[in-house]
């Protein structure tokens, strides 16, 4: 087998994705640690600005590679909700620091 005229972009996607994935797993841990619940604006941002650039990008490769860093950035607010649930129920530390940690929380 002729391993020049194999297609090597869609395995070079998929571990891009897994590394992609793999460092916005502990961005979403840190940043509800450190911001709380106002990580998820700069999750949204990163996503809308991922997004924009996948559509401006000629190349299949970099276009790919920013569409799932807009959506892993769409996803991580969803799963920053999930960690305060996780947080509550005491899975994870909460921030002493930050303001807000009561039960009375009205998040």
């Amino acid at each position: 087998m002729d391993l020049s005229i194999l297609n090597w972009q869609g395995l070079a996607i998929g571990a891009c994705t897994f590394l992609i994935i793999g460092i916005f797993h502990p961005l979403v841990i840190k940043g509800e640690y450190y911001l709380g619940l106002k990580v998820n604006y700069i999750f949204a941002l990163l996503g809308v600005v991922a997004s924009i650039a996948a559509l401006m990008t000629e190349g299949v490769f970099l276009s790919a590679v920013f569409a799932v860093i807009a959506f892993s950035s769409f996803w991580s607010i969803w799963e920053v909700f999930e960690q305060k649930e996780r947080v509550r129920k005491g899975w994870f530390p909460a921030n002493p620091k930050r303001t807000g940690n009561s039960k009375k929380s009205r998040f």
